[in-house]
Order: C-alpha cells, then sequence, then structure tokens
C-alpha cells in the first residue's frame, strides 16, 4: 500500500508541474502582447512620419508597401518552417508540399480570412477619405465589440459579467482618449456632405464586423489546426498577396505603369513595410497563445503609447483632462478582463 506521504508529495509535484506550465503559456500570452503593443505604437509613429514627410517626386503607395509586406511576410515563415526542419531544403520542400500543395481544402480556408482583410483595408481607406481621424478612430475601436461577439457564438467562449464590463469601459476609455479637444477640432473642421459622413461611418461598421469576424475565424482555424502557425501564415500570405496585387493594380494600376511599383521608396519606407510584415507575425503568436479580445485590448493600449510619445517626443499633441481619464478607464478595463480568469484556474486545484 502506497504510503499517505508519497501521494500527497506525488500530488504536490504534479501541482507544481502544472503550475509550471500554466507560467509559461501566461509569459508566452503576456510577450507576445507586449510585443504587439511595440510594434504597433512603432508602426503607427513610422507610418505617420512617412507620410507627412516632404520628399521630391511621387509619394510611395499604401497599396505597394501593403504588396511588399505580404510578400516579405511569407519569405520569413518560409525561413522559420526551413529552421523547424533543421535547416534541410529537402525536409522544407516536403513540409510545403505535404501541408499546402497536398492538401489543397485546408489551404483554401485561408482565403476567407484573406479576402475580409483585403477588404477591410479597401474600406477604412473609404472612411478616411470621409470622416475626420478622431471620429475614425472612436468609431473603429467597435472592432473590440464585435471580435467578443464573434468569439462568443463561433468559439463557444464564455465571457463573465466582469469581462462584459470591461469591454464598454474599454471602448468609453477610448473615446474619451481619442476625443478632440475644441481647437483641434476647429483646426481639422472641414466640410463634409451628410453622403459623404454617412459612407465613411457605413466604411467603419463594415469593417469592424469583417476584422471581427476574419480575426476570429483565423483564430479557429489557428486552435483547431496541428499545422505549424508559420504554414498557416505562408498560406493567408500567399492569398493575401494575390488579393493585394489586384487591388493594386485596380486603384493604382496607371500609377505603377508610370513609375513602377516601388515609386517614393525611401529608408522610411523600408522601415513602414518591415513592421507591418512584422505586425502579421506578431499578431499570429498573439491569437495562438492569447485570443483576438486581448490583441484588441493590445491595440488600444498602443494608441495610448503612441499618443504619450507624440506629446514628449513629437511635441504635436496637447493633452487633456479627457485623455487622462481615458488612459485610466483604458488600463482599468485591461486589467479587469482577466479578473475571472484567476477563479477558473484556482477551482481546478479542488
Amino acid at each position: 500500500m502506497a504510503n499517505p506521504r508519497e501521494q500527497v508529495s506525488t500530488a504536490e509535484g504534479s501541482h507544481v508541474s502544472s503550475m509550471s506550465k500554466l507560467s509559461v503559456s501566461d509569459r508566452l500570452k503576456y510577450v507576445s502582447l507586449g510585443v504587439l503593443v511595440l510594434q504597433t505604437t512603432s508602426l503607427v509613429l513610422t507610418m505617420r512620419y512617412s507620410r507627412t514627410l516632404l520628399t521630391e517626386g511621387p509619394r510611395y503607395l499604401a497599396s505597394s508597401a501593403v504588396v511588399s509586406a505580404e510578400a516579405i511576410k511569407i519569405l520569413a515563415c518560409i525561413a522559420l518552417v526551413f529552421r523547424d526542419n533543421n535547416f534541410s531544403i529537402r525536409a522544407l520542400n516536403r513540409a510545403l508540399k505535404e501541408e499546402i500543395i497536398n492538401k489543397p481544402l485546408d489551404t483554401l480556408k485561408l482565403a476567407v480570412p484573406s479576402g475580409i482583410y483585403t477588404l477591410q483595408n479597401n474600406l477604412l481607406y473609404i472612411a478616411l477619405s470621409n470622416l475626420d481621424a478622431a471620429t475614425y478612430q472612436v468609431t473603429y475601436q467597435l472592432k473590440i465589440l464585435t471580435t467578443a461577439l464573434f468569439s462568443v457564438s463561433m468559439l463557444s467562449k464564455k465571457l463573465g459579467c466582469y469581462q462584459w464590463l470591461s469591454l464598454l469601459i474599454l471602448m468609453l476609455g477610448v473615446a474619451l482618449v481619442q476625443w478632440p479637444s475644441g481647437s483641434q477640432y476647429d483646426l481639422s473642421k472641414k466640410e463634409l456632405t451628410t453622403g459623404s459622413q454617412f459612407a465613411g461611418l457605413l466604411a467603419v461598421l463594415v469593417a469592424c464586423f469583417s476584422s471581427g469576424f476574419a480575426g476570429v475565424y483565423f483564430e479557429k482555424i489557428l486552435k483547431e489546426s496541428k499545422q505549424s502557425v508559420w504554414i498557416r501564415n505562408i498560406q493567408l500570405g500567399m492569398f493575401g498577396l494575390v488579393f493585394g496585387l489586384a487591388g493594386m493594380f485596380i486603384y493604382d494600376g496607371k500609377r505603377v505603369m508610370e513609375s513602377g511599383m516601388f515609386q517614393g521608396y525611401n529608408n522610411v519606407t523600408c522601415v513602414v513595410v518591415l513592421l507591418q510584415a512584422l505586425g502579421g507575425l506578431v499578431i499570429a503568436a498573439v491569437i495562438k497563445y492569447a485570443d483576438n479580445i486581448l490583441k484588441g485590448f493590445a491595440t488600444s493600449l498602443s494608441i495610448i503609447l503612441s499618443t504619450l510619445i507624440s506629446y514628449f517626443l513629437l511635441q504635436d499633441f496637447d493633452p487633456t483632462k479627457l485623455f487622462f481619464l481615458g488612459a485610466v478607464l483604458v488600463i482599468t478595463a485591461t486589467f479587469l478582463y482577466g479578473y475571472e480568469r484567476k477563479p477558473a484556474v484556482s477551482s481546478s486545484k479542488v
């Protein structure tokens, strides 16, 4: 008969082992979220600088930058798969053939989120053409709520009352952070017809729903599949490259024919493209180790961080009391969202 002390010791050992595994999982989750915040913040600041930088000749095409980022992301993922296969070209070819070519139905599943992401990017250009930046940014935060709704319906995710409350607090906080002051509104105020405002608002709302659906759909594929996340990103990037090229020639085909695809590229443009490519990989890691709702919180935190950097370094922003109140609300909502996860872990100990 086993010694009771040995049984207790074994139970404690298994409990410590499970806790260590949990801590590693949590560490990966929050590291990926932290990298996403830094990446998003850097991308916003460099992209803003690149679009306002005075240069000779034509400015680079946004559609071209999207295509370049997709190409770099595919190459980076292939390099990661190459590393996972012990740097064997034969093993790399076998992995790509078995997982992509020999599984056409699984590969075609990625055409859905890829096509939706392309549609979403076009919608956001329409929105920014018809709405001021503050209205666009506040309205676009509704994607966090739509992501939560799709997570509940498609992934059967259970959200507690504290988590639903945190989503509402988050939306209020971001709205306060982005709320324009009187002077800012007067400077950026422009005449907009009712029709153009409606078109811009409709574009943002459709983009919010498309963003939520595509993100949760991709999360569902990643978490239900045994395939490598890098293989999935190669599949996603392949369709993204096709859709991106089609969009570039549809919207900027004439300019591409006249001055080439890489017109207006400089060092800053290359940094923007690299950050965009990195963003796709970081978001994939966040979806793999965390979820889309936490990704939304990380994006919201990056908005606040970008605004702070704009004030202290770029000195082109004057914060208001509403900004500080909104920042506190967003940070509070971030911690509140994870509040109900701890009791679920502790209850499993019994």
